[in-house]
């Protein structure tokens, strides 16, 4: 066996059906008694409910919470925190929301809550991607990570199919990197194949039946998985694209992900032999990159990006913006391949390079 080195990220994790029910009990761990609930336009009645769970203790609201973490949303929600002198924040959805309460932990240091209703897995990560003047900026710290996530799988049930299928991806494309980072070690592989293995078989069990709960398990748990794989390893070229994409046109962070992660397999390909045969292990396909391009188009995905709302003539542009600051992956960058992979990627194509791992 390879040397390797393997640091666990400190967290709580409750995971079932009905948990939320024990929202107040992990606030009271926390001794968090003013909390600050979070959550986007669109879900605010959701949170109101689910932050009932804590009665008294919440403080105030701010349902503003917006894709790709804008600066200026994050300002906004610090004067909120201000005003009501919060102790502690409870983010309620997916990554939009999760990434604020992250914001605002990175800034104050202030305990947070996270209960995911969507398959994101940015709760499991000390990662933050935030955006300013069109550039989306990552970085890692302890007081990134949230201190409790409770996963309830009940709260997946009402997630649409179409978000359950992207998000789902979305959570694949975390641990398909991890396969092959530079900091790749075993324990993180065996939960990237147990997580991407758990969320590709469930999405097609979804997409026939919404309300398959042993379904919606299997995903939920996966996620946390791939979460998990983001968390503690570096990420390469998919996760650069999907930033750089992200923060210059404010495409759907999902559907983004979805739409690239074939692409970026495939140029990846010859280069991460073993984390392919991974790959293709837990998925149960010969070729990864089409298996994977194949499983999202047959669930209703949109593979197109300029269908995402890229505009035409903007390849060039977007693949300088990527090359420009150096990072790490395991076949080099070159310019014209890339522009050949984002091309494929905005025309909606197969992706190019694939080969079968088992012939």
């Amino acid at each position: 066996m390879e040397d390797f080195v393997y640091t666990g990220n400190p967290g709580r994790v409750v995971f079932g059906s009905g948990t939320v029910a024990r929202l107040a009990e992990e606030a009271d761990r926390l001794k968090a008694k003013r909390i600050l609930v979070l959550s986007t336009p669109e879900q605010a009645g959701q949170a109101a409910d689910i932050a009932g769970h804590l009665g008294a203790r919440v403080a105030a609201t701010y349902a503003k919470a917006q894709m790709h973490t804008p600066v200026e949303v994050t300002a906004d929600a610090m004067q909120v925190i201000e005003a009501c002198s919060a102790d502690a924040v409870l983010s309620v959805g997916g990554g939009s929301t999760t990434g604020l309460g992250k914001a605002i932990a990175f800034r104050t240091d202030l305990p947070q809550i996270v209960v995911p209703t969507t398959y994101a897995g940015s709760e499991a990560t000390p990662i933050l991607g935030e955006t300013e003047g069109g550039r989306k900026v990552t970085k890692s710290d302890p007081r990134i990570l949230p201190e409790v996530v409770i996963y309830d799988v009940e709260l997946t049930l009402t997630l649409p199919v179409a978000l359950s299928v992207t998000s789902g991806i979305n959570a694949v494309a975390h641990a398909v990197e991890a396969l092959y980072a530079r900091e790749a070690n075993p324990i993180i592989s065996l939960m990237a194949e147990q997580g991407i293995s758990a969320i590709t078989r469930s999405l097609p069990l979804i997409h026939a039946d919404p309300g398959d709960r042993n379904a919606r398990s299997d995903a939920l748990y996966g996620a946390w998985l791939c979460g998990v794989c983001l968390g503690s390893v570096g990420m390469a070229l998919h996760h650069k694209l999907c930033h750089t994409l992200g923060g210059m046109f404010n495409l759907p962070h999902a559907q983004l992900h979805t739409a690239i992660l074939p692409h970026a397999v495939a140029y990846n390909t010859p280069a991460a032999p073993v984390a392919m045969e991974r790959l293709s292990r837990a998925m149960g396909v010969d070729d990864p990159a089409a298996g994977l391009f194949d499983l999202a188009k047959r669930l209703g995905a949109t593979m197109s990006l300029r269908e995402l709302g890229m505009p035409d003539g903007s390849v060039e542009s977007a693949v300088d913006q990527a090359m420009s600051n150096g990072y790490w992956n395991p076949r080099e960058l070159q310019k014209p391949a890339l522009s050949a992979l984002l091309d494929r990627a905005f025309r909606g194509e197969t992706p190019a390079g694939g080969r079968s791992m088992r012939e």
